[in-house]
């Protein structure tokens, strides 16, 4: 029934020479790998607005210049992971151009800040467009938290049925968000040009703002620039591109810059404009879209999309989460699992990793992941300026044709990069401080893994010259619990290997029930040799395990090899596993950590 279920929801399995086929072309591409930069314009203004509201409304036309600022960094970061793309066509951005240019340790922060990232643009997007949602509809206010897990298993099962298939999916809901953007900005600006949003709701170009500083106009610069998130997604995917890779991939990210830099600004302009103010219970796309259209039609429709958009922005870390792990995995710093293809041919565990830990934090914080977004847009900065002084390294040392302007291009996305990754923890370190105690962390734990991994691999190697000890002879133990056909079958199997030795041990809690299986033993199965181990205490496990242990060290000075044999019966249905064969488990669980002891179970089906 599992198995149906699993087929029902992820589909027919494919053969590994079908890869090929799951590969997507640049259209699929930019709206998978772009909806988390796409959908970012829903919260980055906003973000901007509510940091110049802390001082007055009129300061909101300082919203036009710092729109431009952003668009500087976007061009910068554009062109810089353009370089990215083609230096290291197989992939890994940030986390291996850091590694290759400036050492381990950068490499491994630049991974373990993206790891984190992925992960927060899925709790943060989802959460989101939950509030989008809630706000076309405030009777659903209350279930945010459940709405935001529900959507999470959604995108979980569409990653999970393969690449290309979401990608057709999810791909419709993000041109129709950018369609009924333009849609707004198309309106928007026909009803500024003709009169009808009145020059009174905004403050003029210029205005002079009492209380306004330096300081705040670069922690509303930072908040802007949240909405940068996700455009290195595309340098790590590479490989999910059609051939040639690169070339398409390149072609997607500028495609993505310039959609990007057209939804920002046209929202920052309309909201400045129509004079919108940040509030608690309504996004500013909803107010802008209130204004323009009325509670109409159109204006759900922009709703609907912008909550679709948030939501499958989450798509974009579903679909580079994988690769950073299957990356990481690979060099060791992460569990090799990472590098295992699914069903469908789709890296499974690093897509319900993400998913089992973005819901962890959405029920965590209850849905309201605002508070996360500093955060999210700081773990974004550090890889960006990581990639860019690595690349601005690797052009140094390389020298290649035309690397003057490569190095210039790179140099201005890192000052940019690392300019804005200050601000954020100057500005905003009362939110981001968790950064630098994570962090560290995260790396400690990567270089634990490496070097169990390591250690592991001398001692399985067998290059390594250390000799095993040749087996002289094998004793098996075969605890019983009665007189049963399960025992029966057991000791057949034992005595078919042929060991040197064969001792069926049973547990009495009494003295007159231990004589009687003595007796009974005997007549059974006299030529194998029967101990009978007394428990005062009721605990089958602990005599049992001080008597293999006496057995193990005994065996060992000779070279002898213990094999404990637990007869085990196997039930027609499994639900009723849960009845039975629950000592059986126990014995595993503890002999499982002996260092000479081999552990064998032989099942016994029944019938009925």
């Amino acid at each position: 029934m599992l198995s149906a279920v699993k087929r029902v929801l992820i589909g027919r399995p494919l053969k590994s020479k079908e890869l090929g086929e799951q590969r997507l072309s640049k259209t699929k591409a930019l709206a998978v790998l772009s909806s988390d930069a796409l959908s970012s314009v829903a919260y980055g203004p906003e973000q901007v607005l509510i940091v110049l509201a802390t001082v007055s409304t009129i300061a909101f036309w300082y919203s036009i210049p710092i729109a431009v600022g952003v668009l500087i960094l976007l061009a910068a970061l554009i062109l810089s992971y353009r370089q990215v793309i083609f230096a290291y066509p197989h992939g890994g951005g940030a986390y291996v151009v850091s590694k290759e240019n400036l050492g381990e340790n950068p490499g491994l922060v630049a991974g373990g800040s993206l790891l984190v990232d992925y992960i927060l643009t899925v709790a943060v997007s989802v959460s989101s467009g939950t509030d989008a949602l809630t706000s076309a509809f405030p009777s659903l206010l209350h279930y945010n938290v459940i709405i935001a897990c529900c959507l999470v298993v959604v995108i979980t099962l569409l990653n999970l049925r393969g690449l290309t298939e979401s990608a057709t999916i999810l791909a419709y809901p993000v041109y129709l968000f950018v369609l009924a953007l333009f849609i707004l900005f198309g309106v928007g600006l026909y009803h500024i040009l003709t009169g009808h949003v009145p020059a009174n709701h905004h403050s003029a170009l210029g205005t002079p703002v009492a209380g306004i500083g330096l300081f705040l106009l670069l922690k509303a610069f930072a908040s802007g620039c949240s909405a940068l998130t996700g455009v290195e997604a595309i340098s790590n995917a590479i490989p999910n591109f059609k051939k040639p890779e690169p070339v398409n991939a390149a072609k997607t990210l500028i495609a993505m810059g310039g959609l990007l830099a057209v939804l920002f600004v046209g929202i920052v302009y309309l909201a400045y404009y129509y004079g919108v103010a940040p509030k608690a219970t309504e996004t500013v796309v909803s107010q802008i879209a209130r204004e323009t259209f009325g509670r109409n039609f159109v204006y759900f429709f922009i709703q609907g999309t912008t909550a679709l958009i948030l939501v499958l922005a989450a798509n974009t870390g579903f679909s580079a989460f994988p690769m950073l792990a299957v990356n990481l995995a690979k060099d060791k710093y992460i569990a090799r699992m990472f590098t295992i293809r699914g069903d469908r041919l789709g890296y499974s565990n690093g897509i319900i990793a993400l998913a089992v830990a973005s819901i962890l934090l959405i029920i965590g914080f209850k849905g309201k992941t605002e508070s996360l977004i500093p955060l999210y847009a700081v773990g974004v900065f550090i890889p960006f300026t990581l990639a860019q002084t690595g690349m601005f390294l690797k052009w140094i040392r390389e020298k290649p044709p035309g690397w003057v302007a490569k190095l210039i291009t790179n140099l201005i996305g890192a000052i940019i990069s690392g300019t804005v990754m200050m601000m954020f923890f100057i500005t905003k370190f009362t939110q981001v401080w968790p950064v630098l105690i994570f962090l560290p962390i995260l790396v400690l734990v990567f270089h634990r893994i490496k070097r169990h991994y390591i250690k592991v691999g001398k001692q399985l190697s067998l290059a390594n010259c250390e000799q095993l000890k040749p087996i002289q002879g094998n004793i098996i133990i075969v605890p019983v619990a009665g007189m049963t056909h399960v025992v029966e079958n057991s000791l057949n199997y034992a005595k078919s290997l042929r060991p040197d030795q064969i001792i069926a041990v049973y547990v009495a809690f009494e003295r007159e029930d231990e004589k009687v299986f003595e007796e009974k033993w005997k007549k059974w199965q006299p030529d194998v040799r029967l101990v009978t181990l007394q428990s005062y205490y009721r605990s089958i496990i602990h005599p049992l395990m001080k008597f293999i242990d006496t057995v193990e060290h005994k065996a060992s000075e000779s070279n002898y090899n213990v094999t404990v044999m637990i007869p085990q019966f196997i039930p027609r249905k499994r639900w009723q596993n849960i009845l039975h064969n629950q000592t059986s488990l126990l014995i595993r669980a503890f002999l499982i950590s002996r260092k000479n002891v081999v552990i064998s179970t032989v099942p016994f089906h029944l019938r009925e």
